[in-house]
């Protein structure tokens, strides 16, 4: 990747670490699947007046809306409102890339690669050192509550690749699906007073949080992210992704003073390594090097991939 590419990258990393925060400061004054459906109308309007509708693709355009955006994010929202702090949810919310190869698999029969499984292994490993030594004040209901976010966005990732759609498209389409049955289950869930009472008083935290999900971590993150994809293989930018808990945990650390436990950075550790090896990223720069090695030392030889 070039130098610039690069720095996009760890702007787009920059921008969905912090996004945790902007999540955080909403929820304390809203509903929580309320201000999900005020993010997801920032990001339809005006873009969908803009944007083509995927032909052909309504129902995975809409199974993408209810897993990887409705699901996702209403599930994320919730369990940072009943008490998961940024930094942890960031780490948790890595439980995706486990969760995609294991729908991968049941939906798919796309079966893993052995490495897949020791990864999995090694990340179900760090979330249970996260889980038995979370600090107290952390609800088991909310760690629970995101753990299903990430189930959903996996399930969302597999639908994804198999709608075979366009990056932006499906970013702003998907995301139509995402208002009316949130804000009715808002309604259920929270009362319609509580609902009503929220909108006739947005507080500006709120309104920081909606303009920066929707605006700087969902449009601008996600174009710039797919641009990167086009332009490059995904084994290249994905890696990228990696960096993303450590600056959501850095960025609370450092503006709400959450202080990790030594059990959430172990843990958190051996989920970011589970990943790591789950997505090939480690496997794949081993065997990078020995073929290199192997050219330099025979440059006759072939080398197997």
């Amino acid at each position: 990747m070039s130098v610039r590419d690069v720095c996009i990258a760890l702007g787009v990393v920059v921008l969905w670490g912090i996004n945790f925060l902007f999540i955080d400061l909403g929820v304390q004054d809203w509903p929580p699947l309320l201000l999900v459906v005020a993010r997801f109308l920032v990001v339809v309007f005006p873009a969908v007046f803009f944007v083509p509708f995927p032909r052909g693709r309504f129902g995975r355009v809409l199974l993408v809306g209810l897993f990887m955006s409705a699901g996702q994010f209403g599930l994320l929202y919730t369990a940072m409102s009943l008490g998961l702090p940024p930094g942890l949810a960031s780490i948790l919310l890595q439980m995706q890339a486990v969760f995609t190869t294991i729908v991968a698999v049941i939906v798919l029969r796309d079966w893993p690669r052995a490495r897949s499984v020791i990864g999995i292994l090694i990340g179900v490993a760090g979330l249970g050192v996260i889980i038995a030594g979370r600090s107290a004040g952390v609800p088991i209901l909310a760690v629970l509550v995101v753990l299903a976010a990430a189930l959903s966005w996996g399930i969302g990732n597999v639908i994804a690749r198999s709608a075979a759609v366009g990056g932006l498209s499906l970013t702003v389409w998907s995301a139509t699906v995402v208002p009316v049955p949130l804000f009715i289950l808002a309604l259920i869930i929270d009362g319609p007073t509580t609902v009503v009472t929220a909108i006739a008083h947005p507080t500006w935290g709120v309104l920081a949080s909606t303009l920066y999900t929707a605006v700087c971590a969902s449009l601008i993150g996600y174009v710039a992210w797919n641009t990167l994809l086009g332009r490059y293989v995904a084994s290249e930018v994905a890696p990228f992704t990696l960096l993303v808990p450590a600056v959501g945990v850095t960025a609370a650390w450092l503006v709400k003073g959450d202080v990790p436990t030594v059990a959430e950075v172990a843990g958190g550790c051996l989920l970011l390594l589970g990943v790591a090896v789950t997505t090939g990223i480690i496997g794949r720069r081993r065997r990078k090097r020995q073929g290199r090695t192997r050219i330099e030392c025979d440059p006759d030889e072939p080398v197997a991939d």
